[in-house]
Order: C-alpha cells, then structure tokens, then sequence
C-alpha cells in the first residue's frame, strides 16, 4: 500500500546528520531566497553548497529558475544557511512536506529565520 510517510524526529534528523557531516559551521540565520533574491548567495563568504537531490528526505525543487540547494556561508560577521531555491503548495507539496526545510534548519542550530518574497501588484 501507498502509507503516509511518518514525520517524526527520526525523519528530519535523517536529513539534518547528512548535512552536518558536510558543514563545519553551526548556522545561526537561516534565510528561504525569493526569486528576486537568488543573487544574495554571491555575497557570502567561506561558502559551501549542497544540492537538495542529494538530501536524504528533502524535497526536490520543481521550477528551473529556482536553483535548488542549500548555501551555507557568513555575511556581515553572521553564519548563514541559505534555501536557493523554495517549495510552494502550488507544485503540489503538501503542507506538512512544506515544514521540512524549516525543521531541519532548527536541527542544524538556527535560531532565526528570514524568509523572503517576491511581491508585486498590476494596480497601478
């Protein structure tokens, strides 16, 4: 049968113990890139990139224009994560799926979270 996959620790952790034997930094900001804001990965320094595909229980990122990786980094005396590239309900992810960056982000050490967009109106 076709069972609801169990979101439980074990299962973010799975993701979050790939990436930390990857990194050497313990992210204190993590920051979810909007598609106006995908050039902001260029400011970091000391950066390090991990491809979504090769994270255990992660999701795969369906519009080519986002990148889909993960950024680590420092900017402006902070540690960074970086989403470079997001998930949308549109694209047919459930909402529980949709929590999965933002836990493994707290199991990797951030503490706070900026999540950006872009935003427009035709009224003019």
């Amino acid at each position: 049968g076709d069972k609801m996959t169990e979101f439980n620790f074990e299962y973010f952790n799975k993701s979050a113990e790939y990436v930390k034997n990857r990194i050497d930094i313990v992210p204190e900001v993590g920051i979810i890139l909007g598609s106006g804001l995908g050039n902001f990965i260029n400011c970091l320094e000391n950066k390090y990139e991990i491809d979504y595909r090769d994270i255990p229980n992660f999701l795969v990122s369906t519009v080519d224009s986002h990148k889909g990786k993960l950024v680590f980094g420092e900017t402006a005396g902070k540690k960074v994560v970086c989403m470079a590239g997001r998930f949308h309900h549109y694209e047919g992810y459930s909402f529980e799926e949709l929590t999965i960056p933002i836990r493994l982000f707290k199991l990797l050490g951030v503490q706070k979270t900026i999540i950006t967009n872009a935003a427009g109106a035709v009224n003019t």
